[in-house]
């Protein structure tokens, strides 16, 4: 949401300077009240049910693994039980239009999706904790594909509730909302799961764990549900489905493929048809792909860069705990203020400069060495700045989302996330092999420009009028 343009003063006219900062302290005060509304905090503990089971499937389900004595191998193999979460677009179709039977005219579509997953996680999470990895390591690792399934369908369904249930105005800061329950989830079962596997059984752990998804439901529960909605382009291309199911050559096959392949149509090919009507569509997708390239580039050697230091591993977790969890919070709920101050594409322009200004602090650690103070101030600058512009791009992409398909448009959106992500900082470590660290971290700085070229153009020809 814009704001009205300030009035310019007349020439020679005196502008008391005195109330202007207060009145400007006061606005940025005033933009905290976004987080009072209670849709808002919901996405905290809808946030936790999210990340919880990804911190479930990560460090304990390892040490679970290597204590009952899974060799190396067997262990990394079981990463390819997180594919889920890769392939989100494949099954947001149905919750964006398959009501489900009980629930659904119960609780409505996306409460009623919302309440199915998280009682498929619940149930998932209690079984792959019965399972012994020991001596059927096969039923463990099915068990553990189940709860990342019902963890990415969740996933996908909240997505798109949080982005229907909020108005433009609340988006950034339940994107923030949304990030420091998912952090807290996660670190719940991450780092509260090995604790407790101290103390009791594996199987304990997991019920434990699979409880306090219950912290989601009740959240769901307690919010209502979001009007559905649709928008005339929608409408005309599945009228056009419609059409050629009656009187097109849909008429020809028989009725039950014909009727299968035109839902198919709506809920899979019109997602796609209906953002690629848009003005500038092009540049949206490019823009989505480049706009965290510099940090991503970052992201794949700062580890190998800390250790070339000197710095030990030990020392690393323990800054990267101490300041990188409170940081990366900090930034997210920044960068939720930013936005609800100055709007979505403004914020997205300060917080893109940030994250990759961010990157130059890496050569101030590259010229004072192993130095924990400069590598708390490091991992701290890093971290804010990537809370800052995830919450940012986060409340973009969800702003870009059409009603009418909601989680699956995010879906796709996220994934061309994901791929600007791996695909393009894949050559990072080529390029730090070819030059020195302080070279290849202004590099990284430059990386960000392509992004915010595009964000610029965007808002200078393809502002949306209500921007």
């Amino acid at each position: 949401m814009s704001e009205p343009a300030p009035s310019v003063p007349a020439a020679g006219a005196v502008t008391p300077a005195s109330p202007a900062r207060p009145g400007r302290l006061r606005a940025w005060l005033d933009s905290l009240a976004v987080y009072r509304d209670r849709r808002v905090l919901a996405m905290l503990f809808i946030g936790f049910s999210s990340g919880l089971p990804f911190g479930a499937l990560a460090e304990p389900l390892s040490a679970w693994l290597a204590g009952a004595g899974l060799d190396k191998t067997a262990i990394g193999l079981f990463a390819l039980v997180s594919l889920p979460y890769s392939l989100k677009f494949l099954f947001a179709p149905f919750a964006d239009r398959l009501p489900l039977p009980l629930l659904g005219r119960r609780l409505g579509r996306r409460r009623g999706w919302a309440l199915a997953t998280q009682i498929a996680l619940i149930a998932t999470l209690f079984g792959l904790g019965a399972t012994q990895p020991g001596i059927d390591p096969l039923t463990t690792a099915a068990l553990a594909f189940a709860v990342a399934l019902a963890s990415a369908m969740q996933d996908t369904v909240v997505d798109a509730y949080r982005v229907e249930l909020l108005d433009d105005h609340s988006q950034a800061a339940g994107a923030a909302t949304a990030t420091f329950g998912w952090r807290l989830g996660q670190m719940a079962a991450g780092a509260g799961g090995l604790i407790l596997a101290d103390l009791l059984p594996w199987s304990t752990v997991y019920a434990a764990m699979a409880a306090a998804v219950l912290v989601g439901v009740v959240a769901i529960l307690l919010n209502p549900e979001p009007k559905a909605r649709t928008t005339p382009a929608a409408l005309l291309l599945e009228e056009k489905a419609t059409a050629w199911l009656e009187g097109g050559q849909g008429a020809r096959w028989p009725r039950p493929l014909a009727t299968v392949a035109a839902w198919l149509w709506a809920a899979c090919v019109c997602p796609f048809l209906e953002f690629a009507t848009r003005r500038g569509w092009v540049v949206v997708l490019l823009f989505i792909l480049l706009y965290k390239f510099g940090d991503a580039v970052l992201g794949v050697m700062k580890v190998p860069f800390f250790l070339e230091l000197g710095f030990s591993k030990t020392d690393i977790a323990e800054v990267v705990k101490l300041f990188g969890f409170v940081a990366t919070v900090a930034g997210s709920l920044i960068g939720g203020l930013v936005l609800a101050r100055l709007g979505i594409m403004r914020g997205l322009l300060v917080c893109g400069i940030a994250m990759g200004a961010s990157n130059l602090v890496f050569v101030l650690q590259a010229w004072a060495g192993p130095d924990l103070a400069v590598l708390a101030l490091t991992v701290s600058v890093e971290n804010i700045t990537t809370g800052m512009g995830m919450t940012a791009f986060v409340a973009y992409m969800s702003s870009l989302c059409n009603v009418a398909y909601t989680a699956t448009q995010y879906a796709l959106l996220t994934s061309l996330m994901a791929m600007g992500r791996t695909v393009l900082s894949s050559g990072a470590g080529w390029l730090a092999d070819q030059v020195p660290w302080t070279t290849f971290f202004v590099l990284t700085t430059l990386a960000a420009v392509p992004g915010l070229a595009l964000l610029l153009l965007l808002m200078h020809r393809y502002q949306p009028p209500e921007e």
